[in-house]
């Protein structure tokens, strides 16, 4: 069976909260008894996760990263498809779909950070391509913060004929672009909807844009001419929150 790592404090702690049983063990640091610490140990006991107490050096030959003296070995995440996508819709019984579109987003951390704050605003999936994606890594589930244990992200063939088929379920799909004409607080982001977010430089692809049913942008009043995905996608998402909550 394939392993992972998922390292860091509170990604930890979220995976000992939300999935304790994908926990094959769990590596301490040996020497660091500080509060912060000592509270996840008490959690993972509980939950009769196995415990081990390892030398830095063990720690920081498992993970590139800051680890703070703690790394899970978890069962390699599972990848979702449309078929799992079909069931999320499905199971939504009346209410609204809220998805999360990401288009060659290839940086972990940008994918853990969108993951994070799509778990924050009530996203229902994001959808990947198979091609072209950060992959759901330790990396990302640390960055995440949990998120990545919440969020059901679903991988896809083809980003266009996924598109299509979520537009011909009712969901109407909005794209954004800074060469957009209408900005993001006058768009209607109500009702059946899926945000489609670009990759930080190149924006969305031309075939993703061309299936979007509106394009929007974010008006930028400084000498800087973009943000950064992540900032941008919770930007956006939370747009959508305010005019759904109304």
């Amino acid at each position: 069976m394939s392993q992972q790592t998922v390292f860091g404090i509170h990604a930890v702690s979220a995976l000992l909260e939300k999935d304790p049983e994908s926990i094959h063990a769990l590596m301490v640091l040996q020497g660091r008894t500080d509060e912060r610490l000592q509270k996840l140990l008490a959690q993972a006991t509980q939950q009769g996760v196995r415990l081990q107490t390892v030398a830095r050096k063990e720690l920081d030959q498992l993970v590139r990263g800051r680890h703070q003296g703690v790394v899970a070995l978890v069962e390699a995440a599972s990848q979702l498809d449309e078929g799992d996508l079909e069931a999320i819709l499905d199971g939504l019984q009346g209410r609204a779909a809220f998805l999360l579109i990401l288009d060659g987003v290839t940086d972990p951390h940008n994918l853990g950070a969108c993951l994070r704050s799509a778990d924050a605003a009530g996203v229902h999936a994001v959808i990947i391509p198979k091609d072209k994606s950060a992959s759901l890594n330790a990396t990302v589930r640390k960055v995440a913060c949990g998120a990545a244990e919440t969020v059901p992200l679903i991988s896809v063939t083809n980003l266009a004929r996924t598109m299509e088929w979520l537009q011909q379920r009712g969901i109407w799909i909005t794209g954004a672009a800074g060469e957009a004409e209408q900005d993001i607080y006058r768009a209607d982001l109500k009702g059946p909807m899926a945000l489609a977010m670009g990759a930080e430089g190149t924006g969305l692809r031309r075939l993703t844009r061309e299936h979007c049913d509106q394009l929007v942008k974010i008006p930028m009043a400084g000498a800087v001419s973009s943000l950064n995905v992540s900032v941008a996608t919770g930007v956006c998402l939370f747009e959508a929150v305010r005019q759904r909550a109304g």
